[in-house]
């Protein structure tokens, strides 16, 4: 599955809140959207998956719905649970895209996922008894569970521990080595550039810079965009992002 999106606009109340985004994500791929807030990405991920009307072409969004749903997983930005389904239940939901899958499909399906974001313990529970950091990662294992080649998430390891972070970030570095694509946005700079394949920095609706983490986080690009200095370093398993202070005001 790849996503190819070009010249795509999303206007509310007559501006552009996302303007003439051209961009193609591929199977391999773990792509870190980053911008500071009010940047535009809820809004590109979610007129990428059709769920916003825009302008311009859209591979995804032209898929009949049922087709979509087989195509690609979404985890919202949003967390509440409403009903008190089990934990177990509320992952399985990830399979009705998938009608004609058998049972033993399903339930493997299922299992990976709650094993993927070790929510075992927690199969029986209500969904709606818990925490802030579970209920993203049971989100997140119904995503999983759909089992599409394309997984987007808005602001997946919001709210997440350190550790859930770290290993939610190499979960989608391994579906990436899988053959799979993932497109997530992201706040954490320095998780973006150890663990992401290539980062697209959103400002103004726009994407300024887009490639490998080392050539998109430069002094220059941070500054622009968000206003701070910071140190890279080159470590063993990646890039290694250091935030020092606040600068002038971005124009």
């Amino acid at each position: 599955m790849r996503l190819e999106l070009a010249n795509l606009t999303c206007r509310r109340n007559g501006r552009a809140v996302i303007d003439g985004i051209d961009l193609t994500v591929g199977p391999g791929e773990f792509v870190g959207l980053l911008g500071p807030n009010g940047a535009g990405k809820t809004t590109l991920l979610r007129a990428a998956l059709g769920l916003l009307p825009a302008e311009g072409r859209n591979s995804l969004a032209a898929l009949p719905a049922a087709q979509r749903a087989r195509a690609a997983a979404f985890m919202p930005q949003g967390r509440e649970i409403a009903w008190p389904v089990t934990v177990e239940t509320l992952v399985a939901l990830g399979r009705v895209a998938h009608p004609d899958a058998a049972g033993d499909a399903d339930h493997a399906a299922v299992e990976a996922a709650l094993a993927a974001l070790s929510l075992q313990p927690l199969r029986h529970r209500p969904a709606t008894q818990l925490s802030g950091g579970e209920q993203a990662r049971a989100l997140l294992a119904r995503a999983l569970a759909q089992d599409t080649p394309l997984l987007v998430a808005d602001e997946p390891i919001a709210g997440l521990d350190p550790a859930a972070q770290i290993g939610v970030m190499r979960l989608f570095r391994g579906l990436a080595n899988e053959g799979r694509a993932v497109l997530a946005s992201l706040h954490d700079l320095g998780l973006a550039a150890r663990h992401c394949s290539r980062l697209i920095l959103l400002r103004h609706g726009r994407i300024m810079a887009d490639g490998p983490p080392e050539t998109v986080l430069t002094d220059e690009n941070l500054g622009r965009c968000f206003g701070v200095t910071a140190h890279v370093a080159h470590g063993p398993q990646g890039p290694i992002l250091q935030l020092l202070d606040t600068i002038t005001e971005t124009t």
